[in-house]
């Protein structure tokens, strides 16, 4: 696997900084599909129409509904609990071979979890054919983060078809992950943000053209449809971005620069469901809630660090995620959102976190494990007073007299 050619972001995620730090982003990994997990509980089962139609050149198919959905949401009823929300999203989303995408799509269907899965663009597009990348701001063709070798976009594409039909959501990290100098998509214009949005949904639409492979069944979803929101490489460039989203009919925008634990509000018509600050076990100052921030705090400038430190910081990791649970769950309810990249950083520490964390909460009372495109289905339809009363509440602060109370007022 190629190290990413950048880590700018290592600098800015120490100390009390960590919280609203950047996220870094590098090639994603695992290796065919496991079917022998348990059906979910509480997702009914679903499979594609038998008549797939083909989109252009069959690279993705229109194939019905997408299967393993939840119920429609409905409003709460006055007094009621919120339920809990987590998500947890996956950055890049490509496959290199280290076993990480179905392992994860394992473990999420053993556990009722729908997940979001930002893909790269790039990752669907060979090497041989880099210079139909025309990358905002930098040269034909350059990308921060490696193009994945010809059986790794092989192996991507057939876990994005899984992911799909288990019910996860498809989301983008648009493509060359420019995090630093004058190119960085921190300085992109909206005009930028659209070519870059074109371009990746160009790469997925047409994996078939480009890569030439005849063999793999076509994506089974309509992108340009099923695209509804994305995180920005880095957490960069959001302000810019964001109008466009809102012209494309996005929802939801993940790329917020770090958020508080509190319920989410929308900036324009767009929902802005940011990372959050998180108890750091053994610190004063709290932790971005992304397996790359809190590498940053514990191995500074190496993915690499020292082994026989990995038990204690997996212990760290996991207690982070799951301290930022405790606090949501016990008090204001607010969802929480863990964002992850298919990395085996520091021995896979990360990895073992992420899974330790949903094992244990995947079967509290009130808990549901949704993508990003979910928990919108939910705010959409909820009453825009109920939201407010809950976007009173604090980090940590519980309602005051119970939910019944306190949202019976609302």
């Amino acid at each position: 696997m190629r190290e990413i050619s950048r880590r700018s972001a290592l600098g800015l995620g120490l100390g009390a900084a960590a919280a609203v730090g950047v996220a870094g982003c590098g090639l994603s990994g695992g290796g065919g599909t496991d079917d022998k997990g348990t059906e979910p509980p509480g997702r009914p089962s679903g499979t594609p129409g038998p008549k797939a139609k083909p989109i252009g050149d069959g690279s993705t198919a229109d194939t019905g509904p997408q299967p393993h959905q939840p119920p429609k949401p409905v409003p709460l009823q006055p007094g009621e609990t919120p339920p809990q929300f987590v998500v947890f999203s996956w950055d890049g989303a490509g496959e290199v071979g280290n076993g990480l995408f179905p392992r994860f799509l394992k473990v999420a269907k053993d556990h009722g979890a729908a997940m979001t899965f930002f893909l790269s663009g790039i990752y669907l597009l060979p090497e041989s054919k880099k210079d139909l990348y025309r990358p905002p701001r930098n040269p034909v063709g350059a990308s921060d983060i490696g193009y994945l070798k010809d059986e790794n976009i092989r192996n991507t594409l057939k876990n994005v078809r899984q992911a799909w039909l288990d019910g996860h959501e498809i989301g983008t990290h648009f493509n060359g992950h420019f995090c630093g100098g004058r190119g960085s998509v921190g300085n992109w214009t909206a005009e930028d943000w659209r070519s870059e949005i074109e371009q990746a949904e160009s790469f997925v639409t047409h994996w078939r053209t480009n890569t030439g492979f005849t063999d793999l069944d076509p994506l089974p979803f309509d992108y340009r449809k099923e695209l509804v929101g994305g995180r920005t490489p880095c957490l960069l460039g959001q302000e810019n971005l964001l109008p466009v989203a809102e012209e494309l009919g996005w929802r939801y925008d993940a790329s917020s620069p770090g958020g508080l634990q509190m319920w989410p509000a929308k900036k324009g018509k767009v929902w802005d469901l940011p990372l959050q600050s998180v108890p750091f076990p053994g610190h004063s100052f709290e932790v971005l809630s992304m397996d790359y921030n809190i590498l940053a705090n514990q191995s500074k400038n190496t993915t690499r660090g020292v082994p026989s430190r990995y038990p204690g910081w997996r212990k760290q990791a996991t207690g982070a995620y799951l301290a930022g649970f405790k606090r949501a769950y016990e008090t204001n309810r607010a969802p929480l959102f863990i964002g992850n990249h298919f990395e085996e950083w520091n021995g896979g520490i990360y990895m073992d976190a992420v899974e330790e964390t949903l094992k244990a909460v995947a079967d509290k009372k009130d808990v549901r494990l949704v993508s990003f495109r979910q928990f919108t289905d939910w705010l959409d339809v909820q009453d825009p007073k109920v939201l407010a009363r809950l976007r009173g509440l604090t980090p940590g602060q519980a309602p005051t007299g119970g939910w019944n109370s306190y949202l019976s007022a609302a």
